[in-house]
């Protein structure tokens, strides 16, 4: 915000005069943007370029691509508030490409409205981040390059409305969403029923970050209704000003068949563990597990369903405050044979991805 002063001292009699500082109207209005290339070298060498059909992010092998490049304004003023966000890549197209052509390209677009004097009560309504899960489509903002299995097979965004507030000490944060769906804007044909979502953020202090977030809904067409239930956990824990923690599980339960009382299950546990050795460095590990054995998130068709282990590590150099170049190795193994190797079934799938994004 824009500062004028002035620093005159005026006298009349024995009277002293400070003139008082005066600031500028600030703008309601912010823009900013976010550009992540990349390219990822996949050794079971994919005839047409695409990784395994689970990944969504940074998924194209052996070609310089985009992952995201978004544009953003925000809205800002008393108590209202509203968001814009349009973006392309292969994120937008991989992650978007069930919507309606018009919308493949909105990243976001939501309005909010204070509906409390007396507490920090907001209602948002429209295309939103997800409540779910601790890694996002923007990179920088997570401690690994590439997302985990759990990130790219739940929601990144929600079309719905939020009812959200934040506690006075900013220590709890409680939202009950209204929604279309798992990670839909456009809904099922033949599906009329409604989807909800909630999010309990506890931070005891500025070290700690805890979160539960819970989806219920059906994402068949009303006829052959199947009721999803399903749960995010995850803590954040800042060590010391160097290194931090992250450990997340997700699971989920969805009935078999329309009106049963048997469910499948499908679960993931991940660690993420993240050092800064220097002002300009930083070393990230992550160990996963992903289990869907009746293929309700990831269908393979194979007998164990996918049952897989993922290890990696990366290095990232900040080579200013809002540029950042990264490079990650990561292994996935899988008990059956889910990936391919030169066309060939395999169970084991490993990748090289480098990553330059910067942000303004």
């Amino acid at each position: 915000m824009k500062k004028i002063v002035f620093s005159a001292l005026i006298t009349i009699g024995c009277a002293t005069i400070n003139a008082q500082e005066i600031d500028t109207a600030k703008s309601p209005l912010t823009f900013s943007g976010y550009i992540e290339t990349y390219y990822s070298y996949d050794f079971g060498n994919p005839d047409n370029h695409v990784r395994p059909g689970f990944i969504y992010s940074h998924n194209k092998h052996n070609e310089l691509n985009l992952n995201l490049g978004l544009a953003k304004v925000n809205y800002a003023k008393d108590n209202v508030r509203g968001n814009l966000a349009i973006m392309t890549g292969t994120y937008a197209e991989y992650n978007l490409v069930a919507e309606q052509d018009l919308l493949k390209n909105v990243f976001e677009a939501n309005i909010g409205v204070k509906i409390s004097s007396k507490h920090n009560l907001w209602v948002d309504a429209g295309i939103m981040p997800t409540h779910i899960g601790f890694e996002s489509a923007i990179g920088k903002d997570c401690q690994t390059l590439t997302r985990s299995i759990l990130a790219d097979n739940s929601p990144y965004y929600e079309a719905g409305v939020k009812i959200g507030y934040t506690s006075p000490s900013e220590k709890w944060y409680l939202a009950a969403i209204y929604l279309n769906g798992w990670q839909r804007i456009q809904k099922i044909d033949g599906n009329q029923t409604p989807a909800f979502g909630t999010q309990i953020m506890y931070k005891p202090s500025g070290k700690t970050t805890l979160n539960w977030s819970t989806f219920i809904g059906n994402e068949q067409p009303d006829a052959d209704r199947k009721w999803r239930y399903f749960n995010n956990i995850y803590g954040q824990f800042q060590f010391s000003e160097k290194t931090n923690l992250t450990a997340g599980f997700d699971i989920g339960a969805q009935q078999t068949v329309n009106g049963s009382s048997h469910y499948d299950v499908w679960y993931s546990p991940v660690l993420i563990l993240q050092h800064q050795p220097t002002a300009k460095t930083q070393i990230g590990v992550r160990g996963e597990y992903y289990q869907d054995k009746q293929g309700v998130i990831i269908a393979t068709g194979a007998k164990n369903g996918l049952k897989t282990y993922g290890f990696s590590t990366n290095f990232d150099y900040l080579v200013s405050d809002n540029v950042m170049f990264r490079i990650e190795a990561r292994n996935l193994s899988s008990k059956d044979d889910v990936f391919l190797k030169d066309g060939n079934p395999t169970n084991s799938n490993t990748f090289l991805t480098t990553s330059l994004a910067i942000s303004f």
